[in-house]
C-alpha cells in the first residue's frame, strides 16, 4: 500500500473518532483526532495480516491495540503535559485514569465496524 493510502486510512480514522467523540460527550480534541488516525492505521494494517483470524480474535487484539495506545497518549498527553482532555479516574477498573475496562470494552465492539471498512478501503487499495 502507498504513503497516499496510509494518509487516506489515517485521515478516515481521524476524523470518523472525533466525531464519534463529538456525538458521545459532545466536543473533542485535536489530539484525538491524532489517537483516533492512529488506530484506524495500525488496525487496518494488523487486520489486513489477520484476514484467516475470526471477527472476535480481531475485536479482542483491536481493543488491546487501542486501549495501549489510549494509555500511552493519555499519559502524555494528560499526566505529562496536564491537557486533561480526558479523565477516566471515577471509572471502576481505571488505570491511572487513563485507561478503564469498559472503554476497553467499547473498543472491542468499534472493531467490528473498523474491520468492515478496513476490508473495503483495502479492496478499493488494491483495484
Amino acid at each position: 500500500m502507498s504513503i497516499k493510502w496510509d494518509m487516506v486510512v489515517f485521515l478516515i480514522g481521524g476524523v470518523t473518532y472525533a466525531m464519534i467523540e463529538i456525538m458521545w460527550r459532545g466536543n473533542t480534541h485535536w489530539t484525538m483526532v491524532l489517537l483516533g488516525g492512529l488506530c484506524f492505521l495500525t488496525l487496518y494494517k494488523l487486520f489486513g495480516y489477520m484476514s484467516n483470524y475470526s471477527l472476535m480474535e480481531k475485536c479482542v487484539l483491536g481493543a488491546i491495540v487501542i486501549t495501549a495506545l489510549e494509555f500511552v497518549v493519555g499519559c502524555i498527553v494528560n499526566l505529562t503535559f496536564h491537557m486533561n482532555v480526558w479523565n477516566y479516574s471515577r471509572m471502576p477498573l481505571n488505570l491511572s485514569g487513563q485507561i478503564c475496562i469498559l472503554y476497553s470494552t467499547l473498543w472491542g465492539f468499534l472493531c467490528i465496524p473498523i474491520n468492515f471498512i478496513a476490508n473495503k478501503i483495502r479492496k478499493v487499495a488494491e483495484s
